[in-house]
């Protein structure tokens, strides 16, 4: 039975020594720039922290992976490519595109680069991922969470190409890559500006102790005393609905397969993926920590594996919202 690559977020230099500490294979990072899915101010990295912590994890045995993985307009592909050209020069073990014009060119440029097609491409077919492969020659595909374990291991069956899943993170109500939810409340699209909420959309208020979240002035959610305020986001906010107030779209809810790592390793799943690069490093640790200790023991004895209750206690507390779920992996409808 082959062995699962534990691939963790990196936000920044910090969180890249926690996840290569606490056992990571991998660690994905991206650019200060909109070329990346989680262009956060005050995120992701300048070129010297990169080159400190490729230095660091190549030291250790350690791959880093860089996101690209936002669509370009057509007008600004040049900051994309120079992105793949940065990643190059800085030493990427691979690059995670999702714009198969962003493939061309890395694949023409660089051909011995290893490319990972990214959640964010959408891929849910194993036609979509040969093709990728056939034209452009991707190693690994990251299936977005909406596939349940029958259609992943089918796909797996059907492809050569390296197939990566999510495993711990938060959840979301859309198919990776086809959101414009959020551009119709910021203006901004968050398949090309690199957030769900860019930060010049939020505003945050606090009045009789009571803390307001606006998108561009719109009232996404308002927090108790006391209460944990999440980032806003238009998919996850409280509004009034028929005389109630609650989540009308999605309530904040995270994924734990912690549980379904003996199968995903029986079906040939290559990767188990954290999700959380805009997490503190703190996370990054606790979160890499727990997920490894789950891992070695699947991979040592997968017919007696059972997930700890600490292991799942451990995670709990990361996940946002109240609960945990395996349900996109599990769930019963169609």
């Amino acid at each position: 039975m082959k062995n699962l690559d534990l691939v963790a977020p990196a936000g920044s230099l910090v969180a890249l020594k926690a996840a290569v500490d606490k056992g990571a294979d991998a660690v994905y990072l991206g650019l200060r720039n909109a070329t990346n899915a989680r262009n956060f101010g005050g995120l992701n990295f300048t070129d010297t922290d990169i080159r400190l912590g490729v230095e660091y994890a190549h030291q250790r045995g350690k791959q880093v992976l860089f996101a690209i993985n936002t669509y370009p307009q057509a007008r600004m592909a040049q900051e994309w490519h120079a992105a793949i050209d940065t990643a190059v020069l800085l030493g990427a073990d691979a690059i995670i595109l999702a714009d198969p014009g962003l493939m061309a060119y890395a694949r023409h440029r660089y051909p011995d680069v290893r490319l990972h097609l990214s959640v964010q491409s959408s891929s849910t077919t194993v036609d979509a991922i040969e093709l990728m492969r056939e034209q452009f020659g991707i190693r690994r595909a990251v299936l977005p969470r909406v596939l349940t374990l029958t259609e992943i291991e089918k796909i797996i069956r059907q492809t050569e190409v390296e197939i990566e899943v999510f495993g711990f993170g938060s959840l979301c109500v859309m198919a990776e890559g086809r959101c414009l939810l959020s551009s119709y409340v910021t203006g901004d699209s968050p398949n090309n500006k690199g957030v769900c909420s860019p930060g010049h959309a939020v505003s945050w208020e606090e009045k009789d102790k009571v803390l307001s979240a606006r998108l561009s002035g719109t009232l996404i959610d308002r927090y108790a005393p006391n209460e944990a305020a999440g980032y806003p986001k238009l998919c996850k906010g409280r509004f009034e609905v028929e005389g109630q107030v609650d989540y009308a779209l999605e309530e904040p809810t995270s994924l734990n397969a912690i549980g379904l790592l003996p199968q995903l390793l029986k079906m040939g799943v290559k990767a188990i993926k954290i999700e959380g690069r805009q997490r503190s490093p703190n996370y990054v640790s606790q979160v890499v920590g727990t997920l490894r200790a789950a891992l070695d023991s699947a991979e040592r004895d997968p017919e007696r594996y059972t997930a700890r209750p600490d292991w799942n206690a451990s995670l709990a507390k990361h996940a946002e919202g109240a609960q945990v779920t395996q349900g996109a992996f599990e769930r019963p409808w169609k």
